[in-house]
């Protein structure tokens, strides 16, 4: 009577063993059929809009004279955008698509600024000073439209230089989170060699 008991209670186990692996292997293949494929993570204010509809506002690869530096309250100091290198006349470019949401001169600068489409609410705003504007508030622009050209020297850099600010609200974030990785890519393009291809056959 023990070994037929010792058996019931191995044969439970043998069962309660396959049937769990029956359910793993089920829910594995579920998940292997109807999941997408791992992406990238994201930061959360950068917008959803394809990367392709996406501009250097000055140059194609502008030397970058100081980098966005968050101040760590409010109120304090730092760096609230980016300086590009860029001589005055030099045409200044929408990054994103958008609407106009401020063309004019505050304490004596040009100011362009875009609010970008798909961006949520509130919508990310681009800036570029200083800059003589060539659109008005409300105008739908384009990425890579014309918006104005870099005007003679503000002050804010050394150097002639446009400084781009990227804000959500009120809060300032790093613009050149809204431009993908092959355009931040810097230095030149190498051939790198192809091992273990054979060489094509001389005619």
């Amino acid at each position: 009577m023990r070994a037929k008991r010792g058996m019931r209670g191995g044969g439970r186990r043998g069962l309660g063993v396959l049937l769990a692996l029956t359910l793993t292997l089920t829910a594995s293949t579920a998940r292997g059929a109807g999941a997408a494929p791992p992406t990238e993570p994201r930061p959360a204010d950068v917008p959803s809009t394809p990367a392709i509809a996406r501009t250097w506002p000055v140059g194609s690869r502008p030397l970058v004279l100081r980098a966005w530096e968050p101040p760590p309250t409010p109120y304090a100091g730092g760096h609230r955008g980016v300086d590009l290198a860029a001589t005055p006349g030099t045409p200044v470019r929408a990054v994103a698509a958008g609407r106009v949401y401020f063309a004019g001169r505050v304490a004596g600068r040009g100011v362009v600024s875009v609010e970008l489409s798909g961006t949520g609410a509130p919508p990310l705003r681009t800036t570029y000073e200083p800059v003589t504007a060539a659109v008005v508030k409300g105008a739908e622009v384009t990425a890579g439209e014309v918006v104005g050209t870099v005007e003679v020297g503000s002050g804010h850099c050394t150097t002639a230089c446009v400084h781009w600010g990227l804000l959500r609200g009120d809060m300032y974030l790093d613009p050149l989170t809204l431009l993908p990785p092959w355009l931040l890519h810097r230095g030149p393009s190498r051939l790198l060699p192809v091992l273990g291809v054979p060489l094509p056959a001389q005619p």
